[in-house]
């Protein structure tokens, strides 16, 4: 009879383990797929991320080119004013000529 309850035991001790093994692959399985998406998550906030660093790339390039055009109408106008003065100036030579 105590051998009964000595491979009762070990059934029950069996079992257990099985159920246990059975459970740690289910779980096994379940973080399998958690990594799977946390990757495709990861791949495509990458690709955001990339995305994200040429805009910030053509925007700093962008902003370079407002700054030469903004000088290059800072030249034009101070030359605009020389050309007035010169005319103002032929205007006033003419004047005097009739």
């Amino acid at each position: 009879m105590a051998q009964d309850d000595g491979f009762e035991l070990l059934e029950e001790k069996v079992k257990r383990a099985a159920e246990l093994v059975k459970a740690l692959r289910q779980e096994n399985k379940e973080l399998e797929q958690q990594r799977r998406q946390a990757e495709a998550r990861l791949k495509e906030a990458e690709k955001g991320l990339g995305a994200l660093e040429k805009q910030k790339g053509a925007a700093a390039a962008d902003h370079k080119r407002v700054e030469q055009l903004d000088e290059e109408v800072a030249t034009l106008r101070h030359e605009r004013e020389e050309v007035r003065r010169r005319i103002a100036k032929l205007v006033a030579v003419l004047d005097e000529v009739e």
